[in-house]
């Protein structure tokens, strides 16, 4: 707990314990608010409530910490606690100073452990990040906790079992990282008091999903966010996999307008990618297939509302408005559909602001 920014002791210091009693599943209100993340991809297609879990799951080198830190700079919550686990030690000061800047840090607690830290404190900096979110949590605030990353977590856990004598069992994992999982996890959450909503990155090896770490979190978490390398080389950013991510509690966080969207651009964009192949050999003919025709008439519309760029958001995120901007979306779309329906060909859709 001691700073290491060189700003001297915290004064007036509340001690809190590391490992809480657990909060009873009862006492947990149903998550019914969404969270703005100031992320069109994010608010629009897989939008999160307060007080859920999601996991950010990417290979490295695909942009997580970049969204990271766009999420702890805009989310609409009332304070972020950012735990670095495991990371290499030139990369703290970079994420802290240019990646969150002073506007993420203004209201933000960083607590680090790199790599070449024992195991012990890698483990000890997970439990005192959510600690402090607990602590902000039951002052009534709605906490954003970000941890990046759950696997170097499980990897110093997995020194300690190995160390102790455990077994190793799942690809070198001993019981004691899939017991300490849900453990962690499942503090995050909503209360009667205030809310702490978790997105926690986990590494994956060639968007190996099945790994045992990503299959263990993804069991437990309440949705996930792939970041694909595909849509990274191709300067999509943020290069989050809309077709293979989901959020579990979008349904209860938003309208029916908003639902039937959503879903509109998730079928043009699965429809683009079957015919993408195709398109790329020049082997579609036109009015082969309507579904396809509609799909590659949005997709421009489709990516200026998907992808963003780090400067465009600016202050704190406002849902409403991302919404609009989806519910517009939609509108030309359905024109588009008419059109082709009327036996015209569909024009590109613009979108929104175009």
């Amino acid at each position: 707990g001691r700073p290491i920014d060189g700003r001297g002791p915290l004064p007036e210091t509340i001690p809190v314990p590391l490992q809480p009693k657990p909060v009873e599943a009862l006492r947990r209100p149903p998550i019914d608010q969404p969270l703005a993340t100031g992320l069109r991809t994010i608010d629009a297609i897989t939008p999160l409530g307060k007080g859920q879990r999601i996991g950010i799951f990417a290979a490295p080198g695909v942009g997580k910490s970049t969204l990271m830190a766009n999420a702890a700079r805009h989310t609409a919550a009332d304070v972020s606690v950012i735990a670095m686990v495991g990371e290499r030690g030139r990369e703290v000061r970079d994420f802290i100073e240019k990646t969150l800047g002073p506007e993420g840090l203004s209201r933000s607690v960083v607590v680090v452990a790199t790599s070449d830290e024992p195991a012990l404190m890698r483990m000890r900096a997970a439990m005192v990040a959510t600690a402090a979110a607990e602590y902000f949590r039951d002052q009534g605030l709605d906490v954003l906790l970000l941890m990046d990353s759950v696997t170097r977590l499980c990897q110093a856990q997995r020194q300690v079992g190995l160390a102790a004598g455990e077994p190793p069992t799942t690809r070198g994992y001993p019981p004691s990282v899939f017991a300490m999982l849900p453990a962690l996890l499942e503090r995050s959450g909503r209360t009667e008091t205030g809310s702490i909503t978790g997105l926690y990155t986990v590494l994956v090896e060639g968007d190996d999903m099945t790994e045992p770490v990503a299959d263990a979190c993804q069991g437990i978490l309440d949705g996930h966010l792939h970041l694909s390398r595909k849509l990274a080389e191709r300067g999509h950013y943020p290069a989050i996999d809309i077709l293979s991510s989901i959020s579990r509690c979008a349904d209860d966080v938003i309208d029916s307008a908003h639902h039937a969207a959503r879903r509109d651009v998730l079928k043009l964009v699965s429809a683009y990618r079957e015919v993408e192949d195709l398109l790329n050999i020049g082997a579609y003919a036109q009015g082969s297939n309507p579904d396809y025709d509609l799909a590659i008439a949005c997709k421009p519309a489709i990516d200026r509302l998907l992808q963003q760029g780090r400067g465009e958001t600016q202050g704190q995120a406002d849902f409403n408005r991302t919404k609009a901007q989806l519910l517009a979306l939609q509108q030309q779309i359905s024109r588009a559909k008419a059109e082709q329906t009327s036996g015209k060909s569909p024009q590109a859709v613009r979108g929104p602001g175009a």
